[in-house]
């Protein structure tokens, strides 16, 4: 989604259909044309391994991470998530300047919460690459707030975003202190959401038309039919639907009822709880101190959904808000604020994910933890491990496990110094 602050006012714009959302699909075609949006969907059961979706899953990964099928079709079309990503900002920033009859250069993008420092920056990457100056990365539940309009809440209010979206999950606790929007805490995960929902389907589907008559190019096309999970009629609970499979030119219905469905879908659901138990604890709060629980992203639209987070937080969610759309506008609201536009609010976000340094041994030495309000700057002194050492390699890092290379690496930087013995040299590592 897209949009703009007019007139004081955030909206969100529509593409020539009248549709305000943009499916994050990609279609490379045989002539060298790409097809961004609902015309890419409509192509990718015809041309499953052109089509390129769920690429927040990968983008700023190492090779091998992430969801396969994506994976192997960027391989095969030699194109990377960061080119992907910017043929889906790219076909945004269209929209908004057919929408707005001006050239666009300027834009907030939003992430997940626990996207690490190599996503950020590809997503900046491929915001540049779509001929965008990207003034600011926002966390997704971040933005959800405030399009929520928690801004207006009391002193000390705080607020768990429950973002469920298409490829990940993030739950984020933030808390308004003097007017200002401070993240407490936030956990999540990026191989997580309703492409897996889609995905049981799929296996649901497959074991009814019998796995053993479809070929894997096949299963490949299956996986790719179909309308998203995320819009889905039957998820909304209240009857029983057919989900259209297509297998080359012919077609299938299999029924699927909802207590079936939930039945498929708990243990992905199930998988968010520890999550949520973690930023809470993280942010030290317990979940009768919560005073609004807000849902993000499509896949919440499940009743399935709801319930749990009502059983996690012993609340019922606040619902008031467009799901799909909240994100989005929030972004809208960052970027009038940046430009002056909007005033009065100010969001302050957190580390993601602890930084350090790797020390003697491989280990993996904090130096600012995660969750730790931005800006920030902490540092600390270190020395040669043994006698005559000539200079010091120092790794920077972020994530959260003990040994070093086990968390991911965001630079190194070698230190001269004159050789002595053992503890005489000192180094000063300093994040800022």
């Amino acid at each position: 989604l897209v949009g703009v602050v007019d007139s004081g006012f955030p909206i969100l714009l529509a593409d020539e259909a009248g549709q305000r959302s943009t499916p994050s699909a990609v279609n490379y075609a045989m002539d060298g044309s790409v097809l961004v949006g609902e015309a890419a969907l409509r192509k990718r059961a015809l041309e499953p391994q052109r089509t390129v979706t769920s690429v927040k899953r990968l983008i700023g990964r190492r090779a091998g991470e992430g969801s396969w099928q994506p994976a192997y079709n960027l391989r095969q079309l030699d194109v990377t998530p960061v080119q992907a990503s910017a043929e889906i900002l790219k076909r945004l920033k269209a929209i908004a300047e057919r929408a707005l009859e001006q050239t666009v250069s300027r834009a907030v993008i939003t992430v997940p919460a626990y996207f690490n420092d190599a996503q950020r920056n590809a997503t900046k990457q491929a915001g540049e690459l779509a001929g965008l100056t990207v003034e600011r990365i926002v966390g997704e539940p971040t933005a959800a707030a405030l399009a929520y309009g928690l801004d207006k809440l009391e002193e000390h209010k705080k607020i768990a975003v429950y973002d469920l979206g298409g490829g990940t999950f993030d739950i984020s606790v933030l808390e308004m202190r003097d007017g200002v929007f401070q993240v407490l805490s936030t956990a999540g995960d990026t191989q997580l959401g309703g492409d897996d929902v889609d995905r049981v389907l799929m296996e649901h589907v497959l074991e009814a038309a019998g796995t053993s008559s479809l070929p894997d190019e096949a299963r490949m096309a299956t996986s790719c039919s179909g309308g998203s999970s995320e819009e889905a009629p039957f998820h909304r609970g209240k009857h029983t639907r057919r989900n259209p499979l297509l297998e080359g030119s012919q077609s299938l219905s299999v029924e699927i009822g909802r207590a079936e469905f939930e039945k498929r879908i708990r243990p992905l659901i199930e998988h968010t709880r520890p999550h949520c138990l973690r930023a809470l604890s993280d942010a030290g709060i317990k979940p009768e101190d919560l005073d609004e629980v807000i849902l993000v992203g499509g896949s919440t639209r499940i009743p399935l959904v709801r319930s749990y987070v009502k059983e996690i937080f012993g609340r019922e969610p606040n619902v008031s808000q467009n799901p799909d759309e909240a994100v989005a506008m929030g972004a809208v609201i960052q970027a009038g604020i940046l430009s002056g536009s909007l005033k009065n609010v100010l969001l302050l976000d957190v580390t993601p994910l602890s930084l350090g340094i790797e020390t003697f041994g491989g280990l993996m030495n904090i130096i600012i933890p995660r969750n730790t309000t931005i800006p920030c700057k902490a540092g600390e002194m270190f020395t040669n491990a043994v006698a005559n050492q000539k200079d010091m390699l120092i790794r920077v890092l972020q994530g959260e496990r003990e040994l070093a290379k086990d968390n991911w690496e965001l630079g190194r930087i070698e230190i001269p110094f004159p050789p002595g013995p053992k503890g005489s040299a000192r180094v000063g590592v300093q994040f800022a």
